[in-house]
């Protein structure tokens, strides 16, 4: 059977390289698709009409364009779009082979697929949060709108936004997709192993009447992904710390990585920690323990060893499962090297004085473990004497986390970077505390799991203000009429 042949897409048009790659199946290796790969020069090339882009996606009024993104949540869902040249894939297919090639179990790339989902069903509420309740619509068709009854302006700074996409979690995608919904085109360079979700949304959104010029899909090596970070305008990347810290100080770049996200159990409730243990729980492991909002580290002032008893007992309860068993918590992954020296890196971790896997006293085996043909990791909790020790603020792409002990004056200065923070406490001084840190880009407060997310908050940076800059204006006329009114759809 002939394999299906993915192009790239130049600004809507498909185009078919001499250059390509195979995406294999993890456990076979069966090659499931031929990709066209793209050069650096091509991409900058094509980046030069990225304002012809633009234009054909800012002719539709935004409500217009909000509308078609819920059509196309609804097609990523459930239709049937193409897939590459003469080829179309079911929603079932495609859960098949984003597992086949990720290690995700079916369960997870449903998931995954509602919260993509959700982002395009609901994007006039998502960029009406992000804009802080300006009169979203005018301010996109018109450039004019009112916050709180005060005239307000504002403009696009970017043609298209450049995004550099991992392997690690389908879900990442929801993080570009309210650049549609901005009228701003999308130049996209897919994951190694996973070019099906990127896919499957710009398929969707053009099946769904979003203009095909609107979008740039470009298979690519690193030279590629370098055009994509320097010649847009505006991008986002996602990558390990040394990848990233390239970029760190780059305004025009968005980098999303290791989150070092925690859970922070409060001196007042220190003692009621039994009734959060399903937070905790939950902080770790959802999502198969692959994202930046997953808990690495869980703080608390006492109860320390009791904590991560109990905490370590559940974990290791979890076993890995068929790809295909709907009580499946934990992904597969698709780099066996990979998995090996994540474990590796860990028990050389617990050599370290005061180190102690808890997990590793319960669970039934080792950590590294294969079934079917695939290599997995049983989630790992240690108890770390502070977070200075190697594994105290580490992160891996699976349920890992460490338990330290730590006085709650202490937190705010020793936490260090951190996405997303649970501050389980009803203290109010601390509370306040809290929201003043620098360190904390989200904040929860109670026993909400760091990785509930709220889809009308920023994630990590704000896609509206990346995106779109202030204008100040002044005029001596009355404030148009324009800006209260949106354009008919067309």
């Amino acid at each position: 059977m002939q394999l299906p042949h993915i192009p790239i897409l130049r600004f809507g048009r498909s185009y078919v390289s001499l250059q390509t790659s195979e995406v294999a199946d993890h456990r076979t290796g069966r090659p499931l698709a031929r990709l066209s790969v793209a050069n650096s020069g091509l991409i900058r090339r094509d980046l030069r009409c990225a304002g012809r882009a633009a234009q054909a996606l800012r002719a539709l009024p935004a409500a217009e364009i909000w509308r078609r993104c819920a059509s196309a949540g609804e097609l990523f869902m459930a239709g049937e779009l193409p897939l590459g040249e003469g080829c179309v894939q079911t929603s079932d297919q495609y859960v098949q082979t984003l597992s086949s090639t990720s290690g995700l179990p079916h369960n997870l790339c449903r998931r995954n697929m509602q919260k993509i989902s959700y982002v395009l069903t609901h994007m006039d509420e998502i960029l009406r949060g992000l804009s802080g309740g300006i009169d979203n619509s005018n301010i996109f068709d018109t450039g004019r709108g009112a916050l709180h009854g005060v005239p307000v302006s504002y403009f696009p700074v970017a043609d298209a936004l450049g995004v550099v996409l991992p392997s690690n979690s389908p879900g990442v995608n929801s993080i570009w997709l309210p650049a549609i919904g901005l009228k701003t085109p999308v130049v996209l360079k897919p994951g190694r192993e996973e070019p099906w979700t990127p896919w499957r949304i710009v398929q969707a959104l053009i099946a769904a009447g979003i203009p095909a010029e609107a979008f740039g899909f470009y298979p690519a090596e690193h030279d590629g992904a370098d055009a994509i970070l320097q010649d847009c305008t505006r991008a986002i990347m996602f990558g390990d710390d040394a990848t990233l810290r390239r970029h760190a100080h780059d305004p025009t770049i968005q980098t999303h990585g290791t989150g070092r996200s925690k859970v922070v159990l409060g001196e007042d409730l220190a003692d009621c920690w039994p009734d959060f243990l399903d937070t905790l729980l939950a902080s770790i492991v959802e999502n198969g323990g692959r994202s930046c909002i997953n808990a690495s580290t869980i703080i608390v002032p006492r109860h320390g060893d009791a904590i991560a008893e109990a905490l370590g007992k559940r974990l290791a309860a979890i076993e890995p499962r068929a790809a295909d068993d709907d009580r499946a918590v934990l992904s597969a992954f698709a780099n066996a090297g990979f998995a090996r020296h994540i474990d590796e890196v860990i028990e050389g971790g617990l050599t370290a004085n005061g180190a102690r896997d808890v997990t590793g006293e319960h669970r039934r085996g080792p950590r590294l473990v294969e079934l079917d043909g695939a290599v997995y990791l049983r989630p790992t909790l240690v108890r770390c004497p502070n977070l200075d020790h190697p594994l105290g603020n580490a992160e891996f792409l699976f349920p890992f986390a460490g338990v330290v002990e730590m006085p709650q004056e202490d937190v705010l200065d020793r936490i260090g970077p951190t996405l997303v923070l649970t501050a389980i406490t009803k203290d109010r001084a601390f509370i306040e505390e809290l929201l003043a840190s620098p360190a904390i880009d989200r904040l929860n407060l109670g026993a909400i799991p760091t990785t509930r997310v709220e889809w009308d908050q920023p994630h990590e940076g704000n896609l509206f203000e990346f995106l779109y800059r202030r204008r100040a204006i002044q005029s001596q006329e009355q404030w148009p009429e324009a800006a209260t009114q949106t354009p008919a759809a067309t």
